[in-house]
């Protein structure tokens, strides 16, 4: 017992020892907290937009010159157009949460703008995410219903593929197709869950100490 006792008065002086922090005090650290990962989210979400658009521009010709065969080329490019606008709608929405932040006064209305927050980070992934599994699924259902007219374009521009039955050539490359696809979507979705959902987690544990302090 003599010694359950020493150790008690050991934890009680360490315990002593540590600073003590009021509502006052920590509000502004978790404000400021905050407000840099929603910057952080509206700075990287501009990031990816560049990126995107910069890998538009490596895109090859000839897979240009199938989708103009295949009349695709007009779709494509108004699919383009409006994702471009509704990632810019985000985009703003982040900006506009930015600011909410930082003009934030009471803890209620910064947990209330870390809600919102959160919702519009997730709704942003959740529309990346499913634009480009509808973008693959409505691309590959033109070309499977166009499967004969594929065959003879890719033939044309190149001369190996005349050499390959039509039959094994629809097999290889809706394969293909499935499968980079898939790989397409499942990188999505890491690098969704890595960089905002670090992010997210953050602004979670800021949440959760407001409610804290609230009470």
């Amino acid at each position: 017992m003599d010694e359950l006792e020493v150790l008690k008065e050991q934890w009680q002086r360490r315990e002593q020892d540590f600073p003590k922090f009021s509502a006052k005090e920590i509000y502004p650290m978790l404000l400021k907290k905050s407000s840099s990962m929603v910057k952080w989210i509206f700075y990287i979400s501009i990031g990816e937009l560049v990126l995107w658009t910069a890998l538009s521009f490596l895109v090859p010709e000839s897979t240009k010159e199938v989708n103009e065969e295949m009349g695709l080329k007009t779709a494509l490019l108004i699919a383009s157009i409006a994702m471009y606008v509704i990632t810019l709608v985000f985009i703003y929405l982040f900006y506009k949460n930015y600011q909410s932040i930082q003009v934030t006064d009471t803890i209620k209305g910064l947990m209330r703008n870390i809600l919102k927050t959160r919702k519009t980070v997730r709704y942003f992934v959740y529309y990346q995410i499913g634009a480009a599994i509808l973008l693959l699924i409505c691309t590959n259902l033109v070309y499977y219903s166009k499967r004969e007219l594929l065959y003879e374009v890719f033939a044309k521009y190149n001369g190996g593929y005349a050499s390959v039955p039509a039959e094994s050539f629809t097999t290889v490359f809706f394969t293909a197709q499935l499968i980079v696809g898939g790989l397409m979507i499942v990188f999505l979705i890491i690098f969704y869950r890595l960089v905002y959902g670090i992010l997210l987690r953050r602004l979670k544990r800021n949440y959760k100490e407001l409610k804290k302090i609230e009470v």
